[in-house]
């Protein structure tokens, strides 16, 4: 196989992260008397929440600020009277239990047993741990690299040297970033000087100008890359 390592993202690699957010909100308005509180505030809300995560990758911000201030700010526009700081705890609470794979991870991850296989996410420790811990893919990764716990997120190059000091790795050339996000996934691992691998499953416009080295929009069609019988793109 041309890569012994592949990193992974989670959110919308493996794990679908849409259907996790959107029943982890509906359980923490629930909680604060609003049933209606995703139907009434969820596209204000990922508005809010794009515009901080893109503040996260770029590093004018970090976690923990984003967890309560993207409430702060929704609850501040709609005129709500809901701590923020509290509710963004109760929302990570029931997002650490929402796990649903997305189609093909655990067949590929099976496949790639001759590999060595990790993760690397943005996030927070017990979120991401708690949702990979829970899933059939418990005990497939050698290291689970998070953002919180490294200090750095992607595509900042400090989370890979922390990723690769973990995983004592001294060929670049035998790593590969498989992830669904340009700005974060493809951006890192091509700053880092890493092949990468876009998955694509909706198969969106890059207007970017940031150029994986392939693009897939089925995992399983990761083996193909992996044991080099797809051409690289770039």
């Amino acid at each position: 196989m041309k890569y012994e390592v592949i990193l992974f993202d989670v959110d919308d690699t493996l794990l679908d992260f849409s259907i996790s957010e959107k029943r982890a909100l509906h359980g923490a308005f629930l909680e604060f008397g609003l049933p209606t509180g995703v139907k009434d505030y969820e596209a204000c809300y990922q508005e809010i929440s794009r515009v901080l995560w893109r503040d996260l990758e770029q590093g004018l911000t970090d976690l923990s600020d984003l967890g309560v201030e993207r409430f702060k700010r929704l609850f501040l526009k709609h005129e709500l009277d809901i701590e923020a700081e509290m509710f963004s705890r109760v929302y990570l609470n029931y997002l650490s239990k929402e796990i649903y794979l997305i189609q093909g991870a655990v067949e590929v991850c099976e496949n790639l047993a001759d590999c060595r296989l990790a993760i690397i996410t943005n996030g927070f420790t017990d979120v991401q741990t708690s949702r990979i811990g829970g899933s059939p893919l418990s005990n497939t990764f050698e290291h689970i690299i998070i953002s919180q716990e490294a200090g750095f997120q992607k595509p900042a190059k400090g989370i890979f040297d922390y990723a690769f000091s973990k995983l004592q790795i001294t060929d670049k050339a035998k790593v590969l970033i498989v992830g669904d996000s340009l700005t974060s996934d493809i951006q890192g691992g091509i700053d880092y000087g890493i092949d990468t691998c876009w998955f694509n499953p909706h198969q969106k416009e890059n207007n970017l100008g940031i150029k994986p080295t392939y693009e897939i929009c089925k995992l399983i069609d990761l083996m193909q890359v992996v044991e080099s019988k797809v051409v690289e793109r770039f």
